[in-house]
């Protein structure tokens, strides 16, 4: 559960923008603009996650680095590197380094880069009206709901309205997962070297590395 969790986590950048128009599209395509021209960007967040089928929640926190189609992403017990084509993902309590190279689809789940680009192939966005954000902000709604059938059947996400910051969003999936991820702070400008968006193995000397490509 918690590695569907991570896939979605992404898609909070959707809502980094000035918002100016209650449309969604027009919401959207200024956070592709807005992500493009961040020069970087890093985020703290926490997901909330229950299953129906399984009875069972669990929550935790994290860290999200991103620059252009790249990102590195941090929770207590995973690490992962996404250089644009490679990515190793490190799972602590096993000490093993996952290397695959990420198909489009995956892609589109992982990388906010593409998924900001091509939101319009894959989703129908609805503006949805204006709410609270749970730090007590105005913010708008925006809704996606998957031109096809596949893992996730509706996404809403909440922006904050005055600064275009996301808030919260919240992810019905078909297997009966819903997860709901809240930021707590996001900062750009960051501008990492292209070496931090890759596995160093150094770092890891006693890690085993599993090469899925």
């Amino acid at each position: 559960m918690r590695k569907n969790s991570l896939s979605l986590l992404v898609l909070f950048l959707l809502g980094i923008t000035t918002v100016v128009a209650q449309n969604a599209t027009s919401i959207l395509d200024k956070a592709a603009t807005a992500y493009e021209n961040s020069n970087g960007l890093t985020a703290r967040f926490v997901i909330q996650t229950h299953s129906e089928v399984q009875k069972v929640s669990e929550s935790f926190e994290g860290t999200i680095d991103m620059k252009g189609d790249k990102f590195v992403l941090k929770t207590p017990d995973m690490i992962t590197w996404f250089d644009g084509t490679t990515q190793w993902s490190y799972v602590e309590r096993n000490e093993e380094v996952n290397v695959s190279t990420p198909t489009g689809e995956e892609l589109q789940m992982t990388n906010p880069a593409l998924l900001l680009r091509s939101y319009k192939k894959g989703f129908t966005p609805e503006y949805k009206g204006e709410s609270t954000a749970p730090n007590g902000k105005a913010a708008y709604d925006v809704e996606l709901t998957p031109k096809k059938k596949g893992d996730i059947t509706q996404v809403t996400l909440q922006i904050e309205k005055f600064t275009g910051l996301p808030a919260a969003i919240s992810v019905i999936a078909k297997n009966g997962i819903s997860t709901t991820i809240r930021l707590s702070k996001v900062e750009t400008g960051i501008n990492q070297p292209d070496s931090y968006f890759v596995f160093n193995a150094k770092d890891y000397p006693d890690a085993e590395i599993v090469d899925l490509r």
